[in-house]
């Protein structure tokens, strides 16, 4: 064999390699194009992670939640300054999402808005003293950063704080779950009717339905064997929940396609980034928190 047949049989090698690399990484993939080893790997991960804390020791939670919510103010920020070429103040937007998490478990919702608040401060003199143009905008997107990712994800340690708060808070988590479930069977099996087009083009009114139906049952089941509370009560919350979720994963949607981003970051293998996770979750806590412990009185 010459040299220059040898040289194109190694490329024709090399080529059918390559073929059947990616063909082995494709058949790992979701239809949605996540690679699922690595999707259920992760989720499994976040779930155990969950579980210690919520039922083991409760520090592990706290924790969880605190760097979770770091970790999503600075997906967003990036985000932000990649989509508009606007810059968010980092360092006070961590602090007040390490804080506000830590603050809320302490001490209750009177030290969450404390926190809060103390942040907001800590934010507008960081962009006042750095003297930019464009502080006011700053200010505003920073704003919305912090009651989005830290404040409304920290009201799962108020939950948590209930009497009863481990099951108070794995039912709304686990009806989060309910609704994403039920509503992509529901959807791929008989979705025809989009749900909102323009901002999420596979969502369906069938498996927005879905998700209802299948939360109820969920809802009512974990009312009535670890709440122990009415049937109704159960269906409430799931309708609440499911409704919070959707706008939630809306919302982010909104901001992505805003944006021009697919994921806000590729910290999750198979996922995305911590917000393209807790999209359904910042909005669903606390609603369940209000449902449950303010309307139902189930925290008391």
């Amino acid at each position: 064999m010459t040299q220059g047949s040898h040289d194109e049989a190694v490329s024709e090698e090399m080529t059918a390699s390559q073929r059947r690399a990616v063909r082995a990484a494709e058949a790992g993939k979701s239809k949605a194009g996540r690679d699922l080893p690595a999707a259920i790997g992760v989720g499994a991960g976040l779930l155990a992670a969950v579980a210690i804390g919520a039922f083991l020791w409760h520090p592990v939670f706290v924790a969880f939640c605190s760097i979770a919510c770091a970790f999503g103010v600075w997906e967003v920020s990036r985000a932000v300054r990649k989509g508009t070429g606007l810059p968010l103040p980092l360092i006070p937007l961590v602090f007040g999402a390490l804080a506000m998490p830590i603050a809320a478990f302490m001490a209750g919702g009177q030290a969450l808005t404390g926190v809060f608040v103390g942040s907001v401060v800590l934010t507008v003199l960081w962009n006042v003293l750095d003297g930019r143009g464009d502080a006011g905008r700053s200010i505003a997107a920073s704003l919305f950063v912090l009651a989005w990712v830290p404040l409304l994800a920290s009201f799962s340690l108020l939950l948590l704080r209930e009497e009863n708060g481990t099951w108070l808070l794995m039912t709304v988590l686990l009806l989060v779950v309910s609704n994403d479930t039920f509503g992509y069977i529901f959807g791929a099996w008989l979705g025809k009717h989009p749900l909102a087009p323009k901002i999420s083009p596979k969502k369906s009114w069938e498996g927005f339905a879905g998700s209802v139906v299948g939360a109820c049952v969920v809802g009512v089941i974990l009312a009535i064997t670890v709440l122990d509370a009415s049937w109704w009560g159960g269906v409430v919350m799931a309708v609440a929940v499911v409704f919070a979720s959707t706008a939630g994963d809306l919302s982010e949607s909104m901001i992505k396609r805003e944006l021009g981003i697919k994921d806000m970051s590729n910290l999750l293998p198979g996922h995305g980034g911590i917000m393209d996770r807790l999209d359904s979750m910042v909005f669903a806590v606390p609603v369940g928190y209000l449902v449950a412990v303010a309307a139902l009185g189930l925290g008391s």
